[in-house]
């Protein structure tokens, strides 16, 4: 019984540590892309997606590590399926309205649900070995060469608005500061590109690594701490890694989706889900697939990745209908999550 109280401890606090550190490294990594001038949804399928998805990276690539492979694919399709259904779900649900950009929708939808679907055709091979982990990462550095090239398709569109709209604002400051003689040509110029082109503190960049760094101690604690709870329950990894660690690991996203959408950053909101999604299964099982072949769950392949890739096109469906997901769409959401949930625990185990 002490036992079982220690590891539950190590457990919640591994949990809180994960989750801090995901927070302080997603906060420090958004800086420093806003100092880019990264737009708000690249950052969320970037930046904040791979900050709030590194618990379930490091978990998965730790469980790989100490020979439970099973139980890193639970956590990724575990946390996709949760991603979707449940945090979209909630988000949705609790805000009312969360809006969505077409775009954005098309591509990040379709990526999110190409790799779902890339993941289940090298399940059917019995394994996923290293093969599939290379084409797995190359489909991701593919998917990232797509958003930095519509990055700077969109930097340039808003480029000359967005350079009138600054020396405005400094031919402004400079005639309210005349007096003071600093309306010179040199120093409109220093202060158009001071402006147009913030610092990045190396404070942020320290916070970064300390945010990283507490990632990956916390999620070791995590795997140790949940393969050991559940070989004394009897629980099968998989199911650890489909609920219990899924869910856990998922809370930084659900703090970062439901947040944004609060402050109207929708783009960012459904991004960070979609982004979070694809780097789960591309990054989380491609890179521990390079260090040894992952084997595949009969049941995993059957049900759980099935219905990860039917959660992702009824929430591709339901915003595809108006850009757009209501309350009415949240509750389908945690309705599919809550049967979902019901059938493998229940029914299936």
């Amino acid at each position: 019984m002490l036992e079982i109280i220690m590891f539950i401890a190590i457990l919640v606090i591994s949990l809180l540590i994960v989750i801090k550190a995901a927070d302080l490294f997603v906060d420090n990594l958004v800086a420093i892309g806003g100092a880019f001038g990264i737009s708000e949804i690249i950052l969320g399928v970037t930046a904040s997606a791979i900050g709030t998805s590194l618990p379930e990276f490091g978990s998965a690539m730790i469980a790989t590590l100490t020979n439970s492979p099973d139980l890193g694919v639970g956590v990724v399709i575990g946390s996709n399926i949760w991603n979707i259904a449940g945090i979209l779900g909630i988000t949705a649900a609790y805000v009312g309205l969360v809006r969505s950009d077409p775009r954005g929708l098309t591509r990040d939808g379709a990526v999110t649900l190409i790799t779902a679907l890339i993941l289940v055709a090298f399940m059917f091979m019995g394994s996923i070995n290293k093969f599939a982990g290379i084409i797995m990462i190359a489909v991701y550095c593919v998917y990232l060469w797509i958003l930095v090239k519509d990055q700077k398709k969109e930097s340039k569109k808003k480029g000359n608005n967005t350079d009138s709209e600054v020396k405005e604002e400094l031919k402004d400051n400079n005639e309210e500061k005349s007096t003071e003689n600093t309306g010179s040509p040199e120093k409109s110029s220093e202060n158009l590109e001071s402006f147009k082109s913030r610092k990045i503190d190396k404070k942020t960049v320290a916070w970064t690594l300390v945010g990283l760094a507490g990632l990956i101690v916390g999620c070791r604690l995590l795997v140790y701490s949940g393969v050991e709870l559940a070989t004394i329950a009897g629980v099968p990894t998989m199911i650890m890694g489909l609920f219990t660690l899924a869910i856990g690991t998922s809370i930084p996203e659900l703090v970062v989706t439901l947040s944004s959408a609060m402050k109207g950053l929708h783009d960012l909101s459904i991004g960070n889900i979609l982004g979070s999604n694809t780097f789960n299964i591309m990054i989380g099982i491609g890179i521990p697939a390079l260090f040894m072949n992952i084997p595949v769950e009969p049941l995993s392949l059957t049900f759980d990745a099935p219905v990860m890739i039917l959660v992702t096109i009824l929430v591709l469906l339901l915003i595809k209908r108006g850009m757009k997901l209501t309350r009415r769409d949240g509750i389908i959401l945690m309705a599919t999550y809550i049967a979902y949930a019901y059938i493998r625990l229940f029914v299936l185990a």
